[in-house]
């Protein structure tokens, strides 16, 4: 699977990965309640994905995204392994 471009030698991630990703942590870790809470996985990637809606950004260089998203970014990315 392709992950994010590179740009000037950095890793970046795109909207629609970051999607993907969000869907991938949904399926493992369903909102749950009756208040149907986020998951802390799904609520952390649903952070960055809310800042780049907001920013009007295609791509977001992974360095620029806290360390527990990087962290779930990289298991999304290696599931299949």
């Amino acid at each position: 699977m392709h992950f994010g471009c590179a740009y000037n030698g950095h890793m970046d991630i795109t909207l629609s990965e970051l999607e993907e990703a969000i869907n991938y942590w949904r399926s493992l870790r369903p909102s749950r309640g009756e208040e149907r809470a986020l998951s802390p996985e799904v609520d952390a990637l649903a952070t960055v994905y809310a800042m780049m809606i907001f920013k009007q950004e295609k791509t977001i260089p992974m360095e620029q995204i806290d360390h527990t998203s990087q962290q779930l970014l990289e298991s999304w990315r290696n599931k299949g392994n």
